[in-house]
């Protein structure tokens, strides 16, 4: 991109934190808009434990404008229509504690999937559309699935981050990957 997004996102997050009259009373809206904004950066760490040394990108989206609101609206999900998270771990200690309470018979087998690149792929419009149909599922307020739904397009909708005084985004970064090979 040609020009720091930052603003424009800013702004837009404020117009959807505004437009939530009922999940964000007016009192609190204050807490959700992140004043001291800046584009989210990135860095490669090696995977020295790979072969091929590859990076892992991380992303530092802490001061991005949709941050609070990115925060607010994991934790209202979980509230109003939480995923079944029974095939998941949070940590190791979680997997022996699970463990403790699984009867595992001898012809079962422990699986550890290593997904590459899984979240610059994740699809957009398909994870609108399961988001949809899981607050549908919870029978969740119209007006609350409205806002939510807004919210998700808003945060979605800001992906972007910055590298050495250049301004990437999601439908760019394929070509900045490319250039960046070497």
């Amino acid at each position: 991109m040609n020009t720091d997004p930052t603003k424009t996102f800013q702004s837009q997050v404020r117009n959807t934190i505004n437009s939530s009259k009922i999940l964000i009373p007016k009192e609190t809206r204050w807490k959700y808009t992140n004043m001291n904004t800046s584009a989210p950066t990135i860095k490669g760490p090696i995977k020295v434990h790979k072969a091929g040394q590859p990076i892992r990108p991380v992303v530092n989206w802490r001061n991005a404008p949709a941050y609070n609101l990115a925060k607010l609206f994991s934790q209202k999900m979980r509230q109003l229509a939480p995923l079944p998270n029974t095939h998941n771990i949070e940590n190791t200690r979680n997997l022996i504690e699970k463990q403790r309470h699984t009867s595992i018979l001898p012809h079962f087998r422990f699986a550890s999937i290593d997904i590459t690149n899984l979240y610059t792929n994740i699809p957009i419009k398909d994870t609108r559309d399961i988001l949809i149909s899981n607050l549908e599922k919870n029978n969740t307020n119209p007006e609350h699935k409205q806002e939510l739904t807004k919210w998700f397009d808003t945060i979605t909708n800001q992906n972007y981050f910055t590298h050495n005084g250049l301004y990437i985004s999601k439908k760019r970064e394929l070509q900045w990957a490319h250039l960046h090979q070497d």
